[in-house]
């Protein structure tokens, strides 16, 4: 195994006790006493390590794989080779999601900057008239404001801010550089660095003499089990509240406006902008880059393509993509429709280069 003084390996784990910890079938059980130490992309795992594949469409990276076991479904094993063993499971994705979390615990969410014992460091500013439950880390140069309330087993980053009157709850981390005003957060949340919650939205009217600020007075409220990205955005609400559902994950760099109200377990991929006031349902999926439209709704389970832009409501449940965005179905047509057309051009340029 190669060392990472990262993310160092586990101390070992049986491989009989890692499978009944993902619910998984060992196949070979004189393999049971084999350890695990981390885990690994099948190309190149190695001893102490175990990986998943998911398609017979990557059994070329296991030609070059050593690993001490593999995860996959019972219709993939007979290609694996004799040498790996197998745990059978039939979600080897989230198997493995799992494995990871018991071997790496310390990479699940941001690790502490500095080596300083557990509590509040002389350098971090706390207002007196903060309550912070028993348990509650604050590293250096974090500055904890008037009246905030922080729940215990909770960490609150090096260099970062937490405003007045917020409330964060328990088991939450703050990394390094974040800034949480205006809020209201539950519980196991992860907000990573450079994170900006509870700024003020984008809201002016025409003057006489240019555009007036309109006052935002709402909040943000971040449900339990939320994840937010490095560097994302979360407005405030102008005069409603701006709301993360519970176990939603949002990658980085993502804007999301004032008003707008996401549903539980969504995903978010990064650079996504979502305009104000827009209502998402919950199990919604986001792609990479796209921009949502304000006002509008989109209905549960809904999935929209990267790089797709959203001008109208989307029903619950279907597949959308492009700009503007339409059923993928639609989109997928028209794109091969324009590559027609282009190759048609192309091909009469051609011939009249020739004549």
């Amino acid at each position: 195994m190669d060392p990472n003084e990262f993310f160092p390996p586990h101390d070992g784990m049986s491989l009989r006790e890692l499978a009944v910890r993902l619910g998984a079938e060992l196949l070979d059980e004189s393999a049971g006493g084999r350890m695990i130490y981390s885990v690994s992309p099948v190309a190149r795992a190695g001893e102490g390590q175990i990986c998943y594949i998911l398609s017979r469409k990557s059994r070329h990276e296991l030609e070059t794989c050593r690993a001490s076991a593999i995860l996959c479904e019972s219709a993939i094993s007979a290609i694996v080779p004799d040498h790996i063993p197998v745990l059978l499971t039939k979600t080897p994705h989230t198997a493995f999601a799992q494995a990871g979390a018991i071997l790496h615990p310390q990479a699940m969410r941001p690790a502490p900057v500095t080596s300083s014992p557990p509590g509040i460091s002389p350098a971090a500013f706390v207002d007196p008239t903060a309550k912070l439950e028993p348990g509650v880390e604050v590293e250096p140069m974090a500055v904890i404001g008037a009246r905030a309330e922080i729940g215990s087993g909770t960490r609150i980053g090096a260099g970062s801010v937490v405003g007045a009157d917020v409330r964060i709850g328990r088991d939450c981390t703050i990394a390094a550089g974040a800034s949480v005003f205006v809020a209201l957060i539950g519980n196991n949340v992860i907000i990573h660095n450079g994170a900006r919650i509870g700024q003020d939205g984008f809201g002016y009217a025409p003057g006489p003499r240019g555009m007036l600020k309109i006052v935002q007075i709402g909040r943000v409220i971040i449900q339990d089990n939320v994840e937010i990205g490095a560097n994302t955005t979360v407005d405030r609400g102008a005069m409603d509240d701006t709301v993360i559902g519970e176990g939603t994950k949002i990658d980085n760099q993502v804007q999301i406006a004032h008003n707008v109200r996401i549903g539980r377990h969504c995903g978010i991929a990064a650079g996504a902008g979502i305009a104000g006031s827009t209502k998402i349902g919950n199990g919604v999926l986001i792609g990479g880059a796209s921009g949502i439209n304000g006002h509008i709704t989109i209905g549960d389970g809904a999935q929209i393509a990267a790089m797709s832009g959203v001008v109208a409501n989307v029903p619950p449940g279907v597949v959308y993509g492009g700009i503007p965005a339409r059923p993928m179905k639609d989109f997928l047509r028209d794109m091969a429709e324009i590559m027609a057309r282009s190759d048609e051009r192309a091909k009469r340029k051609g011939e009249k280069k020739n004549d």
